[in-house]
């Protein structure tokens, strides 16, 4: 590692703590009543490249560094896939991740409620090696992958990117038990900067791991286990390790090494944490990243990746809305942002306000996640906001409900269609108006449209990726804020 930019993260934190919420005055757009959906543009798309090898797709998976910023590609994994079928199945496989991913959700926060009310809210305070991480395949979590190096020589792996995860692990060598990969696995032996952490060190005792220490005399090393009930789960040696990206080069961030692990997909090597508690790899960054980052979900089917970036230079200087980042202490993992409404035609509905508000005891609140893809709304909050919509969309023809959306339309044979806008309306007075492809996306190939949102029993509300869509989305956890856009993906 002679060339490169080199930094190092000295201390992993045991709790990272926020200052206070500053505001940004964002400018308010104007209140466009309709815009025009491109169908016949999102159907002839090209649809994902899955037989395309993964080395074209990874060649150039790094696109630019500096001392302040890095940026790497960020790639769904429909583009992947070497099994997904027609697009109605790959939207059918989609939904049901998506199913799977919302209960998760809801039963972290759930446990994180419990556990505190148990007295275990010390132990909750920010999310640990001991703490669930759930398998993509079962769960959704893994919607999009970046490629980055592990180790010194780095060598390279394919890992899942999760804003609803703290976690960053690899498969290891040896391998007891572990699934296939699409890169070696990595091995601990090749590389000169592997430390496993031991048993009296803070980064272990932080970690409250499940199985413990392991070894014998001055050899005795701090084991991890993460696991979740539906059977994945990942299980080895916590270390220190170097993490490269492009030519920088950050040392000693403590992951997981994996010998025992079940459960993801598409050959990704492990997890990349990028949630707000204080073992994510943004939290670990510190300094080096002064507590920001920025993604871009490019939009279905389309054949660039995404991005995803680390440092303040990543931050958008105009153009953005931004929003006050809101934290759930129980569960201090997920991005929450205050929403107070959502808009039809230019026009707020009528939802009460306390409905999307976060509690003092951690109910409630608007989570942003990589990992799900279609908004969830409140019962009746989506009730009257699908029906400002259909109200306004009658002269579209009617489609039968697809899986989880029951509002869908059969566009077959249009070229374009005048529909109605939607915004989030945030705390404050900020309005983010969605792009039309952003709320209305086809689930076959033969023109059924569905409206891209769905209920909820749950009082969580989460906007997912298909909504965040083509909009730069930032996080500055440092000052306390979310923005959104310009749209640069």
């Amino acid at each position: 590692m002679t060339a490169g930019i080199l930094i190092t993260v000295v201390e992993v934190a045991v709790m990272l703590l926020f200052p206070p919420i500053t505001t940004l005055t964002a400018t308010k757009p104007s209140s466009l009543s309709h815009q025009i959906l491109d169908v016949k543009q999102i159907m002839h798309t090209p649809k994902s490249a899955s037989n395309v090898p993964q080395t074209q797709l990874f060649d150039h998976e790094i696109l630019e560094t500096d001392h302040k910023r890095w940026k790497l590609n960020l790639v769904h994994r429909d583009k992947l896939s070497e099994h997904d079928g027609d697009h109605r199945r790959r939207v059918e496989a989609r939904l049901k991740r998506d199913v799977k991913r919302v209960a998760f959700l809801n039963r972290r926060i759930v446990d994180g409620y419990n556990h505190t009310m148990d007295g275990g809210g010390e132990r909750f305070v920010v999310e640990d090696f001991g703490s669930e991480v759930v398998s993509g395949m079962q769960q959704g979590s893994g919607e999009y992958f970046v490629r980055i190096g592990v180790g010194s020589p780095p060598q390279s792996q394919y890992m899942v990117v999760d804003s609803g995860s703290d976690v960053v692990w690899v498969q290891c060598l040896p391998c007891k038990q572990c699934y296939q990969q699409s890169d070696p696995l990595f091995d601990p032996a090749n590389s000169a900067s592997f430390i496993a952490v031991s048993c009296g060190s803070p980064v272990c005792e932080h970690a409250e791991t499940a199985i413990g220490c392991r070894g014998h005399g001055g050899g005795r090393w701090c084991g991890y286990h993460v696991s979740y009930g539906d059977g994945s789960y990942t299980k080895g040696t916590l270390a220190l390790e170097t993490l490269t990206f492009g030519n920088t080069f950050i040392q000693k961030v403590a992951i997981g090494c994996g010998h025992r692990n079940q459960g993801l997909f598409i050959g990704a090597a492990g997890l990349l944490g990028i949630g707000g508690g204080s073992m994510s790899l943004v939290s670990q960054l510190g300094g080096a990243s002064d507590g920001a980052f920025s993604y871009c979900l490019v939009s279905r089917g389309t054949g660039s990746p995404g991005s995803l970036e680390f440092g303040r230079e990543s931050l958008p200087t105009d153009s953005a809305v931004w929003v006050p980042l809101l934290r759930n202490l129980r569960v201090p993992t997920f991005y929450y942002v205050g929403l107070s409404g959502l808009g039809v035609g230019g026009v707020q509905v009528s939802i009460p306000e306390p409905t999307f508000e976060l509690s003092d005891m951690g109910h409630g609140g608007v989570v942003m996640d990589t990992g799900t893809a279609v908004t969830r709304l409140p019962t009746a909050a989506y009730t009257t906001f699908r029906d400002a919509f259909l109200a306004q969309t009658t002269n579209l023809p009617r489609a039968r409900p697809n899986s989880i959306f029951d509002t869908c339309y059969d566009l077959n044979g249009f070229y374009t269609v005048q529909v109605p806008t939607v915004s989030f309306y945030f705390n404050g007075g900020p309005v983010l108006t969605l792009p039309a492809r952003n709320y209305l996306i086809p689930v076959n190939d033969v023109g059924t449209f569905c409206f891209a949102f769905a209920p909820t029993s749950s009082g969580l509300s989460i906007i997912g990726n298909i909504q965040q869509e083509g909009i730069q989305i930032s996080v500055d956890s440092t000052n306390g804020l979310i923005g959104f856009g310009p749209n640069v993906c």
